[in-house]
């Protein structure tokens, strides 16, 4: 790359003449927005389509606000019809065109931009040149070409020319290969930028991929397989417009750091209505933020919650709370008594069962039976179920019998009475787990149901508690629509770190899936969570099968220094043995350092040092201390002590320059500069320590220390 490429003028003006063009269609959006200004009345019809009308305006504006984003990153110069005659397309982040209509810029994600990403030596897809640009907000700063072959295209100088190749993991074959250094580079600002300037040919094939059936993207730390998965999003949005903008987009993460984390990928691609969420949104009958989910559950409950069996538990402990009286029901009506039966009662118990599927959409029907089966009994003839209902409803014995028969129920109290009594988890689980295993689940029953403290864990059995009862019924407004509270579902769904995912939590996310179209991406090496899958048939299993899966490896590792990844690969080999490493291609002098410290009590102490002394060289870059969750606190106490300001992952993400993170919550970040605190401990306290210990050492673009006072792991020694 260089700056005295004889181009490099021209190209900024067009450059230029593409912001003023892209200015004159904001001002032209506005325009059109302020015509509707004075009319608000009209027909309801009118108003609908008025308001249609301006949502698409402000979507159009919203994505034509760019920021700091660069709108154009590159050019393709490709064959016309005479071999020396070229067309030109300039590429970049969103389309625009000018007064004229012609286009100026090609959105990324166009069929024309497809070679830009695609084409290599041995397949030109009629290039004739690729051209990368180096910018900074509005300004070029240099300009990167690489031909093709067949034509007169005027170049400068050797530096200013990459001949197209297509060899395994070197400067030819990456494309752009200095913009993409460049970029990679770059320091980190604690939130996930996106690739669309330097997309390398792998990771196109993923982003372009078609939108049918179920892709999961195996990728190492550092091949981009995140931002890859939000890239393929924006692509099906655009590629898909009708009908998946309105059958709706969901990115599943894995905790809500990683959200802060990412959440700025997509809106600078100009695509700001996608739903990022973590698990425990998608239970939207349960209020998390009032009781939180800070309870903890041991291994066993942990492994027993997540194992596919509980939806049987479940099944089962639906089907006891739908239970036939215990004797005869005998209620004074006027001069006599009307009676329900034992017999009566497990006739519509039975009835009941076999005609509806879900348990609270039953109670209506149930109901009625009821009054009818008492109106039945009367002695002077028949007489209305509705007169018996009105007289008898509100006597104790009536609602003990119905609440016996046919409760209505919400996750929660379903969940909380099992999971009170080891009796009631004995009659609903004893056929499908251990005496350990549903014991396991045992916890204190407190009046209130609004007050537990649930666990991450039981977020998928309060989902598969409500997809058995169904919602509750509601009293009918006249005049208005009956509304069912039903599980929302999307026409995509992209989850991040999928093989943290327990069958129960894959099946939850299935269930949000309208026609089996998912993006999963992780890395099986990588997999710390309470059921660690051993390869993808195990993840796959458990997500829709309507159309046969497909498997894409990505092979490249852009972010980690080669040889903090070979230090990576020893743990990773020692805790998967049978997967393959990313190649990486930044070399360089960055290597691991490593402190040992004699005297565990001063562990904490030169934490604080090595964070001091890699903040001089990182400067303003991003900085992380990843801890063992038990080690967080006095960690930050630390840093307090030697007056280093710094911020928590859990409270404020990676705003702070420094930002201690518990191990627990680390995958899927990257950092300039990483400390890793006490890796045995990693080790030790994590349910899949050594896997635990892999994503922490993989987390660096640039520099990585390691501060012990235990002896380190054998597989970081040998």
């Amino acid at each position: 790359m260089t700056q005295e490429h004889p181009d490099l003028a021209a190209e900024q003006a067009y450059i230029d003449n593409a912001y003023l063009c892209l200015e004159q269609s904001r001002t032209d959006a506005w325009k059109l927005r302020d015509i509707h200004q004075g009319t608000l009345g009209g027909t309801v019809q009118a108003r609908y389509e008025r308001d249609v009308f301006d949502e698409a305006l402000v979507n159009r504006l919203t994505k034509l606000d760019l920021g700091d984003a660069a709108l154009v990153f590159g050019r393709i110069d490709r064959h016309a019809e005479s071999p020396d005659e070229f067309e030109s397309f300039h590429i970049g982040r969103l389309a625009v065109a000018d007064e004229q209509s012609e286009p100026v810029v090609v959105d990324w994600r166009a069929p024309v931009a497809e070679p830009f990403y695609r084409a290599t030596g041995r397949d030109p897809m009629g290039l004739a040149r690729r051209r990368h640009f180096a910018v900074q907000g509005r300004t070029l700063l240099g300009l990167e070409d690489e031909l093709f072959g067949g034509g007169h295209l005027g170049v400068a100088g050797d530096d200013a020319v990459a001949e197209a190749d297509s060899t395994l993991v070197s400067p030819g074959s990456l494309r752009g290969y200095s913009t993409l250094l460049s970029a990679l580079q770059r320091g980190r600002t604690g939130q996930l930028g996106d690739i669309v300037a330097t997309i390398q040919s792998e990771q196109d094939e993923i982003i372009r991929s078609p939108q049918a059936g179920v892709l999961v993207v195996q990728g190492g730390p550092g091949t981009g397989k995140t931002v890859v998965a939000l890239h393929r999003a924006a692509y099906l949005l655009y590629t898909y417009r009708f009908p998946l903008e309105d059958q709706g987009v969901l990115v599943i993460g894995p905790n809500r750091v990683f959200l802060r984390y990412i959440e700025r990928v997509l809106p600078s691609l100009g695509e700001a209505g996608v739903e990022q969420v973590v698990l425990n949104d998608l239970v939207h009958d349960v209020e998390w933020s009032r009781y939180g989910i800070d309870r903890a559950d041991s291994p066993l409950a942990a492994t027993t919650k997540g194992d596919l069996r509980m939806a049987d538990v479940i099944d089962k402990a639906v089907t006891d709370r739908e239970r036939p009286l215990r004797e005869d029901l005998v209620i004074p009506y006027r001069t006599g008594f009307l009676r329900l039966r034992v017999d009566e009662s497990a006739r519509i118990v039975r009835t009941a069962q076999r005609r509806y599927r879900r348990h609270n959409l039953a109670r209506k029907w149930v109901e009625g039976e009821f009054w009818a089966a008492l109106a039945a009994t009367w002695r002077d003839g028949e007489i209305d179920p509705k007169a018996v209902k009105d007289a008898v409803r509100s006597f104790p014995e009536v609602r003990t019998a119905l609440e016996r028969m046919w409760p209505v129920l919400t996750p929660a109290q379903l969940l909380h009475d099992l999971f009170g009594s080891s009796a009631l988890l004995k009659l609903a689980g004893a056929k499908f787990l251990s005496e350990a295993e549903y014991l396991s689940l045992v916890r204190p029953r407190i009046d209130d149901v609004a007050q537990v403290r649930w666990t991450d864990n039981d977020v998928a059995l309060l989902d598969e508690a409500r997809h058995y009862l169904g919602p509750p019924p509601v009293r009918r407004i006249p005049g208005q629509p009956e509304e069912l509270d039903e599980i929302r579902t999307y026409g995509h769904i992209v989850i991040d770190e999928v093989q943290d995912l327990t069958p129960m939590q894959l099946r939850m996310a299935s269930r949000r899936s309208l026609n089996g179209s998912m993006t999963v991406v992780g890395d099986i090496a990588q997999a710390t969570g309470a059921l660690a899958p051993n390869d993808w048939d195990d993840v796959l299993r458990h997500l829709p099968g309507s159309r046969p899966p497909r498997v894409i490896g990505l092979s490249v590792g852009y972010r980690i220094p080669e040889r903090i990844m070979d230090l990576a690969n020893r743990v990773m080999m020692a805790a998967t043995p049978s997967l393959r490493a990313p190649v990486s291609v930044r070399g360089g002098d960055e290597h691991p350092e490593f402190v040992s410290v004699a005297d565990h009590t001063e562990l904490f102490h030169h934490v604080a040092l090595a964070t001091r002394d890699m903040a001089g060289v990182i400067g303003d870059g991003s900085i992380a201390l990843v801890a063992p969750d038990a080690m967080v606190e006095q960690v930050s106490e630390a840093l307090t002590a030697l007056a280093i300001d710094h911020g928590r992952a859990t409270r404020s993400g990676l705003n702070a320059g420094i930002t201690v993170v518990p191990v627990s919550v680390v995958k899927g970040l990257e950092l300039d500069g990483v400390i890793v605190v006490e890796p045995a401990a990693i080790v030790s306290g994590e349910q899949q320590g050594l896997r635990a210990l892999y994503v922490a050492l993989t987390r660096s673009t640039r520099m990585l220390t390691i501060v012990h006072a235990q002896p380190l792991p054998q597989a970081m020694i040998n």
